[in-house]
């Protein structure tokens, strides 16, 4: 049997994506881009069985999982989800499912892309956030943008959700820097990819790590995040993807339970590997798929079957 087999009640082998940018970016190289995304689906659909996730997990709890099967996920709704990935998809004709934090649909910004925009556009040599705590920072080049931001986000993510969001705003007015607006999806743009066939799944409001927040909080923002979605498109949301998605880090033992008992079908997490043994579909392992080359791309998804997922 093959590494990459399915079979008995064997999960699929899932990957995350974010973005989809038009071309490469020279502050994030690695980042996913059209080109790059496209060579990716041809060598997927060319070695693997690509099903919509939903279909995966009620075939494979079944035990009917087509051997070598895979599901393709986008987290968080970014704009270019609608703008560049969806007709790649099309053109490969291929499914995919977008779990969508809702707070951030219509003109919102994600806290870490406030960071991350928030260095790339600064004037000068170095961001000096040390009246926020957070440090000065050289910026003068493409390598010390990265590490600055990889060191605001590191101070910055796990504080409570109030806090970190004054501290980027703060961040964002002391820096002076003119901020993108667009960055994240419509909601024609999320009509669009459910007329198209896609699946859509909720990831809360605001995309908090759901445990460091009380269990009230944490309910509301699952929940909520469902209904926004489902009133938005007049169809149930079976499909729910933990933000941040480590188990015992972000997200416990309690909220798989809360995402259970609120009506959704299955749940993804970040954690990677292969499940074992029984699988739980309230906490599917996904895979990210960073390796620029398709060689080492191939290689890095094989390993990553031969790992066993953690979960909570």
């Amino acid at each position: 049997m093959s590494l990459l087999s399915g079979g008995g009640k064997r999960a699929p082998a899932i990957l995350i994506y974010h973005r989809v940018l038009p071309e490469q970016d020279q502050l994030f190289p690695g980042e996913v881009h059209r080109a790059q995304f496209e060579r990716q689906l041809a060598w997927l659909k060319s070695r693997f069985n690509v099903l919509p996730l939903l279909e995966a997990v009620q075939l494979a709890a079944q035990g009917r999982l087509p051997a070598r099967s895979a599901c393709i996920t986008f987290d968080d709704g970014y704009a270019d989800n609608a703008e560049v990935a969806l007709p790649v998809l099309q053109q490969h004709g291929l499914h995919a499912s977008f779990f969508i934090a809702t707070g951030f649909l219509d003109g919102g910004r994600m806290w870490n892309d406030t960071v991350i925009e928030t260095v790339r556009r600064a004037p000068g040599e170095v961001l000096d956030a040390s009246p926020l705590g957070l440090g000065r920072h050289a910026i003068g080049s493409w390598e010390q943008k990265r590490q600055a931001i990889s060191a605001l986000i590191g101070q910055l993510k796990y504080l409570p959700m109030a806090q970190r969001l004054e501290q980027v705003e703060k961040l964002a007015q002391l820096s002076g820097a003119v901020l993108p607006q667009d960055l994240m999806m419509t909601t024609a743009q999320l009509r669009q990819l459910h007329a198209a066939g896609m699946g859509i799944g909720g990831h809360t409001v605001n995309h908090p790590i759901l445990a460091r927040l009380d269990g009230a909080e944490a309910r509301r923002e699952i929940a909520q995040g469902k209904a926004a979605l489902e009133a938005a498109l007049d169809a149930p949301v079976r499909l729910f993807a933990y933000p941040n998605g480590k188990p015992g880090q972000d997200y416990l033992a309690e909220h798989v339970a809360m995402v259970r008992e609120l009506g959704f079908d299955a749940a993804v997490s970040t954690s990677w590997g292969a499940s074992r043994g029984e699988t739980d579909w309230f906490q599917l392992p996904r895979f990210t798929p960073w390796d620029q080359g398709m060689g080492k791309f191939s290689l890095r998804m094989a390993r990553n079957m031969l790992q066993p997922a953690e979960r909570v």
